[in-house]
């Protein structure tokens, strides 16, 4: 695996939008360009007012850092994780200590979503992402990690296995290539594109094909 510098590190949030579609990661990492829709105001809403109300009942055997700095050089990404609870524990095996702490303590990532669980997984490998950056930098495995949603407001547990884990390795091998070419690929229009937020950016439906994107460009140019 190929270990990168801070001078290639790409947004790790942006793991969950390459999952979801490549043209979208490279509209939006490359092109720069982004387009707020009612869905993604909902999210920010609900990552401001960040509250699990299952995890304060825990207080006495948990601490929680919140909007916690992560980086992986092995991925080549850098961002943050919501929450990340620290249980504390008895065993040494994968866990730390914190300062100010007393005892040995096992970090848990948390990520909040606005909606309910989505078909594909996009939440999943950004969750995953931000444990494996957790454990390069505490040289621990991390087993587990939650997904917390809005609108059922309940917390679902997702299992690191070596398929998701393999799953956001690629997607990054692919964020760092796209970005490497500099170069958006053309849409593939699906279902899913009229939730996206770029969808009067990208023209799915108008490009997606190459008879429809040759005329488009047409009338484009004798305008």
């Amino acid at each position: 695996m190929s270990i990168y510098s801070n001078n290639d590190l790409l947004m790790l949030s942006g793991i969950q939008h390459i999952a979801f579609c490549e043209r979208q990661w490279a509209l939006i990492h490359i092109e720069q360009q982004w387009h707020e829709n009612v869905l993604t105001v909902e999210g920010k809403q609900l990552h401001s007012r960040v509250d699990d109300p299952l995890i304060k009942t825990k207080s006495g055997h948990s601490t929680m850092h919140r909007s916690v700095p992560l980086v992986s050089f092995r991925l080549g990404l850098a961002g943050c994780a919501d929450v990340v609870e620290f249980l504390q524990t008895d065993s040494k095996q994968n866990s730390i200590s914190l300062p100010g702490k007393d005892g040995l303590w096992q970090p848990l990532p948390i990520e909040y979503k606005r909606g309910k669980p989505k078909p594909d997984d996009r939440d999943e490998v950004q969750l995953c992402a931000q444990a494996m950056c957790l454990e390069e930098l505490y040289a621990i495995r991390i087993s587990e990690g939650f997904l917390y949603y809005g609108e059922i407001r309940h917390r679902l547990e997702i299992c690191f296995d070596e398929k998701l884990r393999s799953r956001v390795t690629s997607l990054a091998e692919r964020m760092h290539e796209l970005y490497t070419n500099g170069v958006s690929p053309q849409p593939v229009y699906k279902p899913h594109c009229r939730s996206c937020s770029l969808f009067d950016i990208c023209l799915p439906v108008r490009l997606s094909r190459p008879e429809r994107a040759t005329d488009y460009l047409n009338d484009v140019l004798e305008i």
